[in-house]
């Protein structure tokens, strides 16, 4: 997803500018255009974004920080002191100095007026998830409960995030060793070979020869190779950053054996989620929605969700409009539409998303279990092909071949 500056005025006429995150400039206009906003323009923000040098981005806030500050903010709330008061001794002892800043503008903001949601609303560096909470917190008079069922939700995205990473590091590790050692040996053991072959003056085997020019090719222009991998990889980021690439790849994903139905599922479990926690927090079904499908990684998804929910501001059902769009597993429609029966639906949301969840941690599991011996096969293949390339001329020369 690409960053926009979005600028725009709300219902009472106050003009503001944020940073979104989106697809394209026309969803991003659409999506703040649903939610009441007049929107003067969107531009896209980033490196080279339209056609200028950006050299600096709006910088997240970690994560584990961000938790903690809502945790501490969460209790002295619940404690009974006042949102400013609670503010300002969160910022005296905050010691990541970005989002003491952040926290800073946020006291002076809500100090001049503006509701606390607006007001981190405005720092472009919080989860839409997060201001949009804080807003059914102040709308439902709530804000402890809506704050509590936020924070459960992100450290259940940390410690599945966590899961992943782990579940990848040997299989990364793996491939880092095939990498390291294949240029190891096409860079340096190859030309060796190369020369010593050179002095005996012999007749090679025509896989030798290969071996031997691809090995004297790189190490000659290795420089520019990997200034070739360098621009290749940046022209591909760009790429992927406009409509037509960021398609392309996601579809490509999306139709991946099982790498594909990993992140469907992956995704579907985010969205319902999601959904189930603003739910809960008391806001409404459609706004709910739009919020949820935002925060997807999948255009596809992206694209269904908002048409689910165009749908759903019509009049239909939530199981309906998803079956219609054909985003979502069966089984996930047919759940949510026995939680909308038995209006329930934000405790089922959640049921499928621990369900799916789990269907993921299992199916990624399954997946490494497979990948990690494709590596060491395919890491076999090479480094024994070359192996035979190089002493082929050697066994010849044992048996008097080589004169």
């Amino acid at each position: 997803m690409a960053e926009y500056v979005v600028k725009m005025a709300d219902e009472r006429g106050r003009t503001m500018q944020q940073v979104e995150h989106g697809y394209s400039e026309s969803e991003v206009r659409e999506r703040y255009s649903q939610q009441g906003f007049l929107v003067y323009s969107v531009k896209p923000r980033g490196m080279f974004a339209g056609g200028e040098l950006t050299l600096g981005k709006k910088r997240k806030v970690k994560q584990t920080d961000f938790i903690i500050f809502n945790q501490q903010f969460l209790t002295l709330i619940h404690a009974g002191l006042p949102i400013l008061n609670s503010m300002e001794l969160l910022i005296k002892r905050q010691r990541n100095a970005y989002l003491r800043t952040l926290l800073e503008n946020v006291r002076d903001r809500v100090k001049s007026g503006e509701l606390l949601s607006d007001a981190f609303a405005a720092q472009g560096a919080f989860p839409k998830l997060y201001t949009t909470t804080l807003l059914a917190g102040e709308k439902s008079g709530n804000m402890e409960e809506v704050l509590a069922r936020y924070i459960a939700f992100q450290r259940l995205t940390v410690s599945f995030r966590k899961k992943l990473a782990v579940s990848l590091v040997y299989p990364t590790l793996l491939v880092t060793v095939v990498v390291v050692m294949l240029s190891f040996l096409v860079t340096y053991v190859v030309p060796q070979f190369a020369q010593l072959f050179a002095s005996l003056n012999a007749e090679l085997p025509p896989l030798t020869t290969f071996m031997l020019t691809v090995g004297n090719f790189t190490r000659q222009y290795i420089v520019f190779i990997l200034i070739g991998l360098v621009v290749v990889a940046f022209l591909v980021w760009r790429w992927k950053n406009t409509d037509t690439g960021a398609d392309t790849i996601d579809r490509a994903i999306l139709s991946l054996p099982v790498v594909g139905q990993i992140v469907l599922k992956q995704q579907v479990a985010m969205f319902s989620r999601t959904l189930s926690t603003l739910l809960m927090g008391g806001l409404p079904l459609v706004p709910a929605m739009e919020t949820a499908g935002s925060s997807m990684g999948s255009r596809k998804i992206v694209g269904g969700i908002s048409e689910a929910t165009a749908s759903v501001r019509e009049g239909r059902t939530l199981s309906d409009s998803l079956e219609e769009e054909k985003i979502f597993p069966d089984l996930a429609v047919e759940m949510i539409e026995v939680g909308e029966s038995t209006g329930a639906l934000p405790a089922m949301l959640t049921s499928v998303a621990e369900f799916y969840e789990e269907d993921v941690q299992t199916a990624l599991g399954a997946a490494m279990a497979l990948i990690e011996p494709v590596i060491l096969i395919i890491m076999a293949i090479f480094v024994g092909g070359i192996m035979i390339a190089l002493y082929l001329p050697l066994f010849s020369l044992g048996a008097g071949g080589i004169h």
